[in-house]
């Protein structure tokens, strides 16, 4: 939690959470095998902030927003809601229908999360039935009209009555995030909401997101393997690795002075055109780090972090233990033995040594 969240309630937030899939087995009498998704995962959601999850394909990500949108059950961890548990394996279908007006997830990918046969109307006017209980059709048509133009789909008219293979990528996902606002939510989890869109419009949504929190103080989750981008577009980035949080804080300054290696990976990969101008002084130097290998199997993840089979300075330790948190200021935060005061350790440096 950094400084400026502290005396702001959180609308959504996860402790402790972990997802555990079982594993389709080639032998019926062989032992259960199960994939560890997510590992001990707490993050917390304000009102008018956006937090980035930053990762590799794989880390565990999208599971993330889908325990957070009720659509898994988490194995263990606990889920509040503005300070209420919510346990919804123990409530009744009403708390959860409640509970996902409040918490909606937009969709990676706009050509499959819209139903082709079915009409923009016919998207729309479905969760406003269903949420808001309209009184009449003019009412409906008003509200549908409103939510058109509220993502920049004008004339609405026009848009209304077309089907999905009508319009392109972009249109789709602002339909899709209509499709989200139509019950007036606190949250909005935003799963690579742009990752299919071709580049020149990626910036348009993403500014209609910001809107959105600016505007209506929405709380943003915005996942994204693109780390430059979270840092323009949330406050907070928390970055995940093979289902494991392992650095987190502001965003400038996780981007700017990473210390997590898994991190200054993930920076050192992504493209800056300031590092083609040397005469610019603004941007620090990169950390150049080696390529080391994918994401581990997560049905039989590295103990102890699971980033030490990849990472140029892993140390016996690293594969023991997860390391705890180190705080490092202002909010800033890493799950890694280099900070660590309690640990002196030398870093590994043979092959041997680095085994799996």
């Amino acid at each position: 939690m950094t400084t400026t969240n502290a005396a702001i309630e959180a609308i959504v937030e996860a402790r402790h959470i972990q997802k555990y899939f079982a594993s389709r087995q080639a032998n019926v009498l062989s032992k259960p095998t199960f994939i560890h998704a997510v590992e001990d995962v707490s993050l917390s959601l304000y009102p008018g902030k956006a937090t980035a999850l930053v990762g590799e394909s794989g880390s565990g990500k999208s599971t993330i927003a889908r325990l957070l949108a009720r659509m898994y059950d988490p194995t263990q961890g606990e889920l509040k809601f503005r300070g209420q548990d919510i346990n919804l394996k123990k409530r009744s279908t009403r708390v959860l229908r409640e509970y996902r007006r409040h918490v909606q997830l937009i969709f990676q990918d706009p050509f499959s999360s819209l139903n082709p046969v079915h009409t923009i109307r016919h998207h729309l006017a479905g969760p406003l039935r269903v949420y808001r209980h309209v009184r009449s059709e003019a009412e409906e048509e008003e509200l549908l009209l409103a939510l058109l133009r509220r993502v920049n789909l004008e004339p609405a008219e026009q848009f209304i009555d077309k089907y999905p293979h009508q319009l392109s990528g972009g249109q789709r996902q602002r339909i899709a995030i209509a499709r989200a606002l139509a019950v007036q939510p606190e949250v909005l989890l935003a799963d690579e909401p742009v990752s299919m869109l071709d580049v020149s419009i990626r910036l348009d949504i993403l500014n209609l997101l910001l809107s959105l929190k600016e505007e209506e103080k929405m709380a943003l989750l915005f996942i994204t393997h693109d780390i430059a981008s979270a840092r323009y577009f949330a406050e907070e980035t928390l970055v995940m690795y093979a289902g494991q949080l392992v650095e987190g804080g502001p965003s400038d300054e996780v981007i700017q002075q990473p210390k997590h290696p898994y991190t200054q990976l993930l920076i050192s990969a992504a493209p800056n055109p300031a590092r083609s101008n040397p005469d610019d002084d603004e941007e620090p130097e990169p950390i150049e780090l080696p390529a080391r290998g994918e994401i581990p199997s997560l049905i039989n993840p590295p103990t102890g972090c699971r980033f030490h089979t990849r990472c140029p300075h892993v140390m016996p330790v690293c594969k023991e233990r997860f390391p705890a948190r180190t705080d490092l200021g202002n909010g800033h935060w890493t799950n890694c033995f280099l900070y660590s005061e309690s640990e002196t350790t030398e870093p590994a440096t043979t092959a041997g040594q680095q085994s799996q």
